[in-house]
């Protein structure tokens, strides 16, 4: 994996006399030349509106935007291309599937059931589904390490509609049990929703497999460019669903008081769409498929087990959730005594070390911990061994610039 840092400008990068060492990868990742020089070549050399005209540019962008998506279908399996609408990113997959859908299906009495470590994305968006119907919004809770219980488990039960979950926490890191939770799910005829932003860039994902109902992911976090996200759901669901926006690409017909929707997956995908990102997804899509999805979860176990037990060695420093390697993808979350988050992250960057620091648009999970905000180092197929050992031997450094003696 050492030559693939070669693929990557930005990390040549010097900050503060340091090369940079760039550890947030979980908020988003860096490009490599694959992927920009894909887009620059949309740019100067087919360049046009896709679906909009029978001149030779458009007609070469909308080549190019219809096999992206047949790229994404064959990077997660999916049954059919129709079944893959693009759209910004996580976020507006899922206020297309809250609004869409939950809106239109629930009712008082019905529930939604998720983790409490979801992200705001997939956690707001279920609040406004149950005040509009007013179905009731439950939450799993999680044991110290971050496991789901038994008892949190069976609030799955027949009053549930919806089942949603991130397939690996953006906070913990940890990869959750999709097929057990789609299965439960399944059993007592709820619906269920994968949160796949944290998970499709680092592990092989196959949505037939999970037979979830529906999957979302971003772009801008597996090499891709920001704006471009991706909603899969099953046919006969987006089928039944209203169009979250109108306008464009989406209508069949307008007459003056009432329009046809086109057919999947045009219906969800109004007005210009983003070329540029697609073309940009589907370049990052082969540039992992030809790395191994297999090789980048061993690359990143590596990293993240050896930091694991650096930072396990270190005074002051508190983990979140499991210290178990195999259970994560490479995430951890962390905390020091008596330094906040945001100073932390000024002194690590002080070294050239880029670290995320807040709550991580996880707020309800922190209250549940008792922690208002962390620090987290998230790593990617072009980190090192060296570069968590430099990480390691830095943080111990952090309390002593704040004035701490031990």
């Amino acid at each position: 994996m050492r030559n693939v840092r070669n693929d990557f400008p930005i990390l040549k990068k010097v900050h503060n006399g340091h090369q940079i060492v760039y550890f947030d990868n979980a908020a988003t990742t860096q490009k490599p030349l694959q992927v920009i020089h894909a887009i620059v070549e949309l740019l100067e050399y087919h360049n046009g509106n896709p679906h909009r005209g029978a001149h030779i540019l458009s007609v070469e962008a909308g080549t190019l935007y219809d096999e992206a998506r047949l790229a994404v279908q064959r990077f997660i399996h999916a049954p059919s291309v129709d079944e893959i609408i693009f759209v910004r990113n996580t976020t507006e997959a899922l206020n297309l599937i809250a609004r869409s859908y939950g809106e239109t299906h629930l009712q008082k009495g019905d529930k939604i059931v998720i983790p409490i470590s979801e992200h705001h994305s997939n956690l707001v968006t279920w609040q406004r589904v149950c005040a509009e119907t007013g179905a009731e919004l439950v939450y799993m809770y999680l044991d110290e390490a971050g496991h789901f219980t038994p008892e949190d488990l069976e609030k799955i039960d027949e009053h549930t509609k919806i089942v949603a979950f991130a397939a690996v926490s953006n906070v913990y890191g940890m990869k959750r049990p999709v097929k057990e939770l789609v299965a439960k799910a399944h059993a007592v005829g709820a619906v269920a929703v994968v949160d796949g932003a944290q998970s499709t860039p680092h592990m092989k994902t196959d949505v037939q497999d999970m037979d979830c109902d529906f999957y979302v992911f971003s772009g801008h976090k597996m090499c891709g460019s920001a704006g471009t996200g991706v909603l899969y759901g099953k046919k006969a669901l987006l089928e039944d669903m209203e169009p979250f926006l109108l306008g464009g690409d989406m209508i069949e017909y307008v007459a003056e008081q009432q329009t046809t929707y086109n057919v999947l997956p045009y219906k969800f995908e109004a007005g210009s769409q983003n070329v540029e990102g697609a073309v940009a997804l589907k370049a990052a899509i082969e540039y992992l498929e030809d790395l191994g999805m297999e090789e980048i979860e061993r690359h990143e176990h590596v990293l993240t087990a050896r930091c694991l037990t650096g930072m396990q060695k270190i005074p002051h420093i508190h983990l979140i959730g499991s210290t178990d390697a195999s259970e994560k993808t490479g995430v951890i979350s962390f905390t020091i005594d008596g330094v906040h988050p945001h100073d932390a992250a000024t002194i690590l960057d002080s070294f050239g070390i880029a670290v995320r620091s807040g709550h991580h648009c996880a707020q309800p999970l922190g209250a549940h911990l008792g922690i208002e905000a962390s620090n987290r180092a998230s790593f990617y197929i072009y980190n090192t061994e060296e570069e968590v050992d430099y990480f390691l031997e830095k943080l111990p450094l952090v309390r002593k610039q704040m004035g701490y003696k031990d």
